[in-house]
């Protein structure tokens, strides 16, 4: 193997295709990281880069060696956090979205402190998606499609549902979803970075119901969603899982047993082999067991399940 002064000095400079930033970023001087770069060209036998007059570029060897030595350092600074995380003994560090933290996390996460109290646990809201080696996060609850991410444990929690909720009292005067052509339709724009994102057309169309559903007004989050639907503005083709909690409480109704799956789903995530350390085992249990109402709620409703979704490749997860 090449010395890692070398290669950690090759992966900052690929990353960047700059021998100065590279060199800024090392705290080295820009001679002292061409020096390592030509070492290890030296010892591979190949060029890495192409000398241009004001930058640099890969050669075909310096791209097929990239990756690997950028997942390497990655891999060796995540087992070194996971190292110094074990000394500290300090808490977890769980990121979701903010509608997901505000209308499911948020509500309960009490009983996972008086479960066990012995486990700190912080939240991160955040759509943005977490890297595990990069960011000072332990896990993740995603909304996405992806069933598999290279180097994680994924286990999918509940799979998210879409039916009309409103307020009571609106509840009352929908007696059948032909009902819904005289009432305020809300709009949930969480699933836009889908293709053929689920919509009142979808759901109408599941229940016979032939309308006009473009009118009403629109929100671009979730927990905004149901909140409007709470307060008395209409029926809003709500998110089952977010929208338990007021489910729950009354302050939401589910006036008709239809369903549609979005084919979304959230996922629990963390670092292979972390999820069999007692404190992610402990927070993926209580996990579950929380979830295990969802479903069951599931479980009592019509659910059409062939709506042909497919999420647009991103860089984040879905609004969540």
């Amino acid at each position: 193997m090449p010395p890692l002064t070398a290669l950690r000095a090759f992966e900052a400079a690929a990353r960047h295709l700059s021998f100065a930033k590279a060199a800024e970023e090392l705290y080295v001087t820009p001679a002292a990281l061409s020096y390592q770069i030509k070492s290890l060209e030296t010892d591979l036998g190949v060029p890495l880069f192409r000398r241009l007059n004001r930058a640099v570029e890969l050669t075909e060897a310096g791209r097929l060696l990239a990756p690997g030595v950028s997942d390497g350092f990655n891999a060796l600074k995540a087992a070194v956090r996971n190292v110094n995380r074990l000394r500290e003994g300090r808490g977890l560090v769980l990121t979701a979205g903010p509608a997901f933290t505000a209308k499911w996390l948020a509500p309960r996460i009490y009983r996972f402190v008086e479960r066990r109290p012995d486990i700190e646990l912080r939240l991160v809201a955040s759509l943005k998606k977490m890297d595990f080696a990069r960011d000072e996060v332990d896990a993740a609850i995603r909304f996405t499609r992806q069933d598999e991410e290279p180097g994680c444990y994924v286990e999918t929690l509940v799979h998210e549902l879409l039916t009309p909720v409103c307020a009571p009292a609106l509840a009352e005067r929908l007696k059948s979803p032909a009902d819904l052509a005289e009432t305020p339709l809300i709009h949930d724009g969480s699933f836009s970075l889908m293709q053929n994102p689920p919509d009142w057309g979808d759901w109408l169309q599941a229940a016979g119901v032939e309308m006009d559903w473009s009118r009403g007004v629109r929100f671009p989050n979730a927990d905004q969603t149901l909140e409007a639907a709470a307060g008395g503005g209409g029926v809003a083709l709500g998110r089952l899982s977010l929208a338990s909690g007021d489910l729950r409480s009354g302050r939401l109704v589910a006036p008709f047993d239809l369903a549609i799956d979005t084919g979304a789903h959230f996922n629990f995530v963390c670092p292979a082999g972390m999820e069999r350390r007692p404190d992610y085992a402990a927070l993926l249990a209580w996990l579950r067991d929380e979830l295990a109402e969802e479903s069951a709620r599931a479980e009592g409703m019509r659910v059409v399940r062939d709506l042909t979704l497919y999420l647009v490749q991103s860089s984040c997860d879905l609004p969540g």
